[in-house]
């Protein structure tokens, strides 16, 4: 007992002296004149902190009320489970997670909500917008801090984070944070003595333990066997190792770190590949991949540097306009872009560019795919010239036309998409909760059934795409639909 009243004493002198404060001003004088005291005010409906987003419902066509009808457990359940095995779910999970809107419940609930979308965010790579959304809403509460100290020290930033901690103690009970903080402001005998009490009262793990006595005592790290790495480290982790002088490769670590080499200073190689990443994933634009692909020439050959010179120069015929050239290296990038799963980015990239009509055979045969698999996929469906089975199914998924299930083109998955086009109603259970006002739980649920088709299971791909059209989600429909149909049978291609 003794030894925990001292540990906390060691966090809690700011509050101590608050505490005298107070003492002292009961004793004061309560007016020093009759004039009536000034009353500060603030608004009692203060927007809850699970309401904030990026992007306004005017830009997303999305009510404010998407969540208020769910239960927040049921949320959160979802948010974590739903799969999303095309990149039009992804951007539409995206959507769902930076928009504004109330969120389930007031108070508690609502921070959960805000946790749960931010935990999502992060997993996919995108820090920036984690971190503008505590930006906007702040970091007062400790659930929140904790997601903000993760993200500050994950892109190299501690020192708000030190300042904000050791400032206000209470913002968090991570021991090993507080005394990696108390270090780095300067007081390292403070932060061993940390170090050995929350030791003896176990609030920290024996590795935590070992590797925060490493870093505060250098000859202890050099003269101790080799610390192995840990497979999934937190930020703080990484950032201890780092200062350790034994820096953890980004490259098998979660997706996160992978934005920490897009500043290139591990090398051009590794900035490509963390670009890969994030763009696979949806988080990273993929005129800022262009950019990394044609910033100077191939190093080398072999794996990502073949992909880099085969984009370089199709970008090249498409700059000099010969059908030939451009054909021939189509056929040599799209392999390429096809290994690295990046289809959709290059597609959005040069699609629109393409020569359709000059265009013949595979060459040919390859754009009309890349077409299919772009933003524009519905205006560019009217430039492709054959007439086949498969190109007359892809036309009316593309316009949102019921393509009939006779003469179907032999494609993955084109039975239950033909299906969810035609007649097909949503779903009798969630049409009772939107007719409950649980709009965003019922949308999370439509991509669970269509994770759940993709996998094999036809009606559950049948009945997602129904809901997506019967909600208004026309556009992510047809997308889902054409990216499902076309980058399954590239796989197959494989």
């Amino acid at each position: 007992m003794q030894i925990k009243t001292l540990l906390c004493a060691l966090f809690w002198v700011p509050a101590v002296a608050a505490a005298q404060t107070a003492s002292v001003a009961q004793n004061a004088p309560i007016s020093q004149n009759a004039l009536p005291p000034q009353i500060e005010s603030s608004p009692l409906d203060a927007p809850d902190p699970g309401a904030v987003g990026l992007l306004p419902s005017s830009r997303t066509g999305l009510p404010a009320t998407i969540w208020l009808g769910s239960n927040p457990k049921t949320l959160g359940d979802l948010i974590r489970a739903v799969d999303q095995p095309v990149p039009a779910l992804r951007t539409l999970m995206r959507t769902l997670m930076l928009a504004e809107a109330d969120p389930p419940k007031a108070g508690s609930e609502g921070v959960t909500h805000l946790t749960n979308r931010l935990d999502w965010l992060m997993k996919t790579g995108a820090v920036d917008e984690s971190l503008a959304l505590l930006d906007i809403v702040g970091v007062e509460i400790p659930q929140l801090f904790s997601k903000w100290a993760d993200l500050n020290l994950l892109v190299g930033r501690p020192d708000p984070v030190c300042k904000a901690l050791l400032t206000r103690p209470r913002l968090s009970n991570d021991f090993a944070l507080r005394i990696y903080c108390t270090a780095q402001s300067g007081d390292w005998n403070r932060a061993v003595l940390i170090l050995r009490s929350a030791e003896t009262l176990g609030e920290l793990s024996s590795r935590d333990a070992d590797l925060l006595a490493r870093f505060l005592d250098p000859e202890l790290h050099e003269s101790s066997p080799t610390l192995l790495p840990p497979v999934r480290p937190t930020p703080l982790e990484f950032r201890l190792f780092e200062a350790l002088g034994e820096p953890l490769p980004t490259a098998p670590l979660p997706l996160p770190f992978s934005v920490l080499d897009l500043g290139g200073d591990n090398g051009w190689r590794a900035q490509i590949e963390a670009a890969e990443r994030l763009a696979r994933n949806g988080s990273l634009p993929a005129n800022r991949l262009l950019g990394l692909y044609t910033r100077r020439q191939a190093a080398a050959s072999g794996g990502v540097w073949d992909r880099v010179q085969a984009l370089q120069n199709f970008e090249l015929a498409l700059e000099r306009g010969t059908p030939d050239a451009i054909g021939q290296t189509l056929q040599e990038i799209w392999p390429q872009m096809r290994s690295a799963r990046l289809l959709v980015p290059f597609a959005e990239l040069f699609a629109a560019q393409l020569p359709y009509e000059s265009l013949k055979g595979r060459a040919e045969s390859t754009a009309i795919r890349a077409a299919f698999l772009s933003p524009n996929f519905e205006e560019l469906s009217r430039r492709t010239g054959q007439d086949t089975a498969e190109i007359r199914f892809l036309t009316a998924l593309a316009r949102g036309e019921d393509p009939g299930v006779i003469d179907l083109p032999d494609l993955p998955h084109v039975g239950p998409v033909a299906l969810g086009f035609g007649d097909a109603e949503m779903p009798a259970a969630l049409k009772d909760q939107l007719d409950q006002g649980r709009l965003g739980e019922v949308i999370l649920r439509s991509m669970a059934l269509f994770a759940s088709g993709a996998q094999g299971n036809s009606q559950d791909l049948t009945d997602a795409l129904a809901t997506f059209r019967t909600l208004g989600l026309e556009d992510t429909a047809r997308r889902s639909a054409l990216q499902l149909v076309l980058l399954g049978a590239e796989r197959a291609r494989q």
